[in-house]
């Protein structure tokens, strides 16, 4: 497989990834995502924000999470998020700490 189509390939799985994320499962809370996956949605806009600002290209986490969630955050919390229980918020704390406060 050349690298061109290597690319299409990949990008074409990117959008599948987020539309099934953000059209078909709504009901998934991003914590819920964090605690058993180790990333969810504001994890895939940030890694899309860094691959923009990698090339040269200036976004910020907000222009990044309005890009991926096709709103914004205001807006996604008010249609789709839900209160989280004082479980789910301590092991999102352990979660978050492992994945995405260590760099990934």
């Amino acid at each position: 497989m050349d690298d061109q189509t290597r690319i299409e390939l990949e990008a074409a799985a990117f959008r599948t990834l987020r539309e099934h994320l953000m059209e078909k499962r709504t009901d998934v809370q991003n914590i819920d995502m964090m605690n058993l996956a180790g990333f969810c949605r504001n994890c895939l806009s940030r890694w899309y924000q860094e691959a923009a600002n990698e090339r040269g290209i200036d976004m910020d986490k907000a222009e990044a999470r309005e890009i991926f969630y096709g709103m914004t955050m205001d807006e996604w919390k008010a249609n789709y998020q839900t209160e989280a229980s004082p479980d789910k918020q301590k092991a999102f704390e352990k979660s978050f700490a492992e994945n995405v406060g260590k760099g990934s």
